[in-house]
């Protein structure tokens, strides 16, 4: 049986298929897949964070607390030249500069102690797939240990050998004038070399979002469709999928106590049903209602969770979660597990519901809207929300904005190409579609309210356990789409938009202004969509 090693400058459990292979050579110390106890030692000895009262560990992520999206590319050629749809999400690089940035990297980490995570992405076993995550802090290792899946024997952990590795060294800065990058800051994926490099920044959502990048291009070559999701299931197995970009409830209306989870971020859609990529959660955290959120506050005060950038009363280490000085974007990282009724094989079927979620900062959207399949495809490749401040660096307050797919920074297809495996499932297992809007009514951003959740969850609710088939439904002259006429404990006002509004002339104003954004918008997405899908949009 194979014991820990802790000598000839290693410590952990190794895989067989060392860094070396890798073009890793030097290293101070290697630490291999440490166990969440030990990596606590680590980060605290190393003063990389602070435990706080009830036992997570604290970080802060220094400038960058969102992702910086402008500073992200893929490597151009041969094999990704004519898949990648390419422009403002996906930007080229210089192959040559990789692999000369790659060296410089490898160079930087000799003489460092290193921490490396062998694990999964992907719980379906048909579809998974290895991965190495190398980084040069100890806590960017316990945020991977919880975010992928792990292995789950020490043989599997000897014989681990990635088909894919990220490399994240936070302290390494390019010289963009040599490196070819914007910054000092880079993410940077090769899928011929099948490394995704990551310098200048300790953002650990960097981490996470360039393995869902890595398998939005790898999966859909096989027919699986990715998605920018979260996903839950009744007792029954009624699966419900919820599309969404960070901070418009996709892992807060997912975390439902009557409902079990499977993932709240990023899933597949298989001929077999839904999988999660992940092992865990990546939760915003600022203003957390106990009451509201009940699951995801419990995870702030758990052994083993990461939170980022969230304040502390320093001398009894309790935490302020409606603290902003560092960020808005304040996150809690925690393994799936932590939720009590989530779903442990982290896969399940069919889904009998999508949910497509628009954080609407016009404030004119209904709160829900029920879909034709043309119409979901319409929304789905417009993925028309707002970002919200401070998921990516420079936003500083919601903007309204379409991102296709729901998550085109991470999308590196054509939309329509998404597209078309969604209709497929769609068809094959008659999944109902509604549009829920989870920003403002009453007037837009900085008129108006944001919309209650218990308002959403009461509208979810009725719409997933099929309650709200029953009741009566109008169709909007504009969108097209259909509205229900009221729905227990909601008032029947609020699903009227511009009813809440004091001028329902300034309501239909800002809501023919939309209809021409969406309009405008989806020009560019015309020429290879079907008509029936171009003729789903709204009509002026």
């Amino acid at each position: 049986m194979n014991t820990i090693v802790e000598n000839k400058g290693f410590t952990g459990f190794k895989s067989s298929y060392g860094l070396d292979k890798q073009g890793f050579s030097g290293a101070r110390k290697e630490y291999w897949n440490l166990s969440v106890p030990e990596l606590y030692e680590e980060i605290v000895a190393r003063q990389e964070g602070q435990l706080a009262e009830g036992g997570a560990i604290v970080v802060n992520t220094g400038k960058h607390t969102a992702r910086a999206a402008d500073d992200k590319f893929i490597v151009k050629e041969e094999t990704t030249e004519k898949n990648i749809w390419w422009g403002a999400s996906n930007r080229p690089f210089n192959e040559e500069k990789f692999n000369a940035l790659l060296v410089r990297v490898q160079q930087f980490c000799k003489g460092k102690d290193i921490f490396i995570r062998d694990c999964y992405v992907g719980a379906d076993k048909r579809y998974r797939m290895p991965v190495r995550i190398i980084t040069e802090t100890a806590w960017h290792s316990l945020f991977a240990r919880h975010m992928f899946i792990n292995p789950e024997s020490v043989k599997e952990l000897e014989e681990h050998k990635p088909e894919f590795t990220v490399i994240a060294v936070p302290s390494f800065e390019a010289d963009s004038a040599e490196d070819g990058t914007r910054t000092g800051t880079f993410i940077l994926l090769n899928f011929r070399k099948k490394i995704a490099l990551i310098g200048g920044t300790k953002y650990a959502g960097e981490i996470k979002k360039s393995v869902f990048t890595i398998m939005n291009y790898l999966l859909p070559l096989k027919g699986i469709l990715t998605m920018h999701c979260s996903a839950n299931a009744d007792v029954a197995g009624g699966v419900a999928v919820f599309f969404g970009l960070s901070g418009t409830g996709k892992t807060t209306l997912s975390a439902d106590p009557q409902r079990r989870l499977i993932g709240d971020d990023e899933h597949g859609w298989s001929d077999n049903g839904v999988f999660n990529f992940e092992g865990g959660c990546y939760a915003k955290v600022i203003n957390l209602s106990q009451e509201a959120e009940p699951q995801i506050y419990a995870c702030t005060g758990r052994f083993g969770t990461v939170l980022e950038n969230v304040a502390m009363y320093p001398a009894v280490r309790k935490l302020n979660l409606n603290d902003e000085k560092f960020t808005v974007n304040t996150r809690a990282g925690y393994p799936l597990e932590f939720i009590e009724n989530s779903v442990p094989e982290k896969m399940a079927g069919h889904p009998k519901n999508i949910v497509m979620l628009t954080c609407d900062a016009f404030g004119v959207m209904p709160p829900i809207a029920r879909l034709s399949p043309e119409q979901a495809l319409y929304h789905f490749i417009s993925g028309y929300t707002a970002k919200v401040a401070n998921t990516e660096m420079g936003i500083k307050e919601p903007q309204s904005t379409f991102s296709a797919c729901f998550g085109a920074p991470f999308m590196v297809h054509h939309p329509y190409y998404y597209a078309e495996l969604l209709k497929k499932k769609i068809l094959a297992h008659g999944t109902v579609c509604w549009l829920v809007n989870t920003g403002w009514s009453g007037g837009p951003y900085g008129t108006g309210k944001r919309i209650s959740i218990q308002h959403t969850r009461a509208l979810l609710n009725a719409a997933l356990d099929g309650s709200l088939a029953s009741v009566s439904f109008r169709k909007d002259p504009v969108f097209g789409f259909e509205i229900p006429e009221k729905c227990s404990d909601v008032p029947s006002r609020i699903l009227d938009p511009g009813s809440t509004w004091k001028s329902r002339q300034e309501y239909e104003s800002a809501y023919r202004k939309l209809a021409g954004l969406f309009t405008e918008n989806f020009k560019k997405f015309a020429d290879g969509c079907a008509r029936e899908v171009v003729n789903a949009g709204p009509k002026i």
